[in-house]
């Protein structure tokens, strides 16, 4: 295998996995926030959550339609770049990821359009368990995919036949400390990642002293409350992670420790046991990810307890103007730590594509560099577009705050005005009849 096709593969994979859960992650907080308000507007009949439902579920609309496509990009590359994994993994990882399929395109993508389009033409109660069923298809569609990163990373339930794994044991593939412990740490740092964007975008308008102030009042202090509980969940996470590192990869707990005495053992046990070769992860990678990711979590930690503080007061709520300023900045940070703990989880694990089975150089497609490069400057180009995009439309609805038109809007006419003129907005009056 040539080195630049293999680096060139990392590479690739490597961007495009990582920008697909920058979507993935605000997608699956934000459906949370979402079905909540909608809960409480549901059952409160109060107008205030429901303009918020619609405001807030705009921005997740967005998010999910441009993360879809990232998605699917993302897939073409196991076929054309990671040809061997599925060659040699295919009969284990192939269920999960066809089974996650079925939930995101089919149940999820059928649920979400039947809550998008059934404003006003279903009952409440329908529309309210639409947007659930689409937030519990969702928890599972990240459930499977993390069921397949689990196996690569702490490899169960497999056997070997004719030189190829097969699945075994599918209780144990399913419940993989690996992948259960990953599931929970990652849908802790999606409600993480909802609350700081929440914080952010409502301390924008705030900042700016919007007359939506009661608005995005009430947004920023959910926020601030949903961020606090939702940092020491992801924390508890990762620490049991940190805790069973060195039972399931040992060279990565000990490179991250950065002791040498414990690397130069790990690395003789594994060249005895699987042959000569370098068995040592990229130390810059490993531990560089995994302080971002730290360093990431200390940040967030003082924002949270300070801005739970802050957020008692209505005068800080609304007139702290530097604390706007800070939550604004602040947007970014849980991105960046999910980005360092992703490069820690994955560069670590090297040189594994399946944790003591299958390297990553037997993995790769047997292309030349030149068609890597072009599949790589490819795939760049199209997720960077996509991701442009995304943070433009993103900016742009979130400045506009929570219009009268756009995603539940009633276009219908208004009976009462025999047929002409603008209509009520339901989510001002939320009639009995209709949500």
């Amino acid at each position: 295998m040539h080195q630049d096709v293999l680096d060139l593969a990392r590479l690739q994979f490597a961007l495009t996995a990582g920008g697909h859960f920058l979507f993935v992650a605000l997608t699956l907080g934000l459906a949370t926030v979402v079905a909540v308000l909608q809960t409480l507007a549901t059952f409160g009949r109060k107008p205030l959550y429901a303009r918020m439902v619609r405001f807030w579920g705009r921005l997740y609309v967005i998010n999910y339609a441009v993360g879809i496509v990232t998605g699917l990009v993302m897939e073409f590359q196991f076929g054309m770049a990671w040809s061997g994994l599925t060659h040699e993994a295919g009969n284990v990882l192939g269920a999960s990821l066809a089974v996650e399929t079925i939930v995101a395109f089919f149940v999820e993508s059928t649920f979400l359009g039947l809550w998008i389009f059934g404003w006003n033409r279903l009952n409440r109660w329908a529309h309210l368990a639409a947007i659930w069923i689409v937030v519990l298809t969702a928890y599972l569609s990240a459930y499977w995919i993390l069921v397949s990163n689990g196996f690569l990373n702490h490899p169960v339930g497999h056997a070997s036949e004719g030189g190829e794994l097969v699945l075994d044991d599918p209780v144990a593939v399913l419940t993989n400390p690996s992948a259960l412990l990953a599931f929970g740490h990652v849908l802790a740092g999606a409600l993480l990642t909802a609350g700081f964007f929440m914080a952010g975008v409502s301390a924008y308008h705030l900042f700016r002293r919007s007359p939506e102030w009661e608005f995005f009042g009430r947004s920023l202090r959910i926020g601030v409350f949903l961020s606090a509980p939702a940092l020491m969940a992801a924390a508890v996470f990762g620490g049991l992670q940190f805790g069973v590192l060195a039972t399931f990869q040992p060279m990565k707990s000990a490179v991250f420790s950065g002791k040498a005495a414990e690397i130069a053992r790990v690395q003789a046990e594994m060249a005895e046991r699987f042959g000569p070769g370098d068995y040592v992860p990229s130390e810059a990678w490993t531990r560089g990810g995994g302080l971002v990711m730290l360093l990431c979590f200390a940040l967030m930690m003082y924002l949270c307890f300070a801005g739970v503080i802050l957020a008692c007061f209505k005068k800080a709520v609304f007139r702290f103007r530097l604390w706007h300023l800070v939550l604004m900045a602040a947007v970014p940070l849980p991105y960046l730590a999910m980005i360092g703990g992703w490069v820690f989880r994955e560069a670590g694990r090297q040189p594994w594509v399946v944790y003591g089975l299958l390297r990553t150089e037997d993995a790769v497609s047997d292309l030349s560099p030149g068609t890597m490069r072009l599949s790589l400057t490819v795939f760049t180009t199209v997720f960077v577009a996509l991701a442009l995009l995304d943070a433009w439309l993103l900016a742009r609805h979130a400045r506009r705050g929570p219009v009268e038109s756009g995603l539940g809007h009633d276009e219908r006419p208004d009976p009462a005005d025999g047929g002409e003129g603008t209509p009520p907005d339901p989510a001002d009056s939320l009639p009995a009849p209709r949500y």
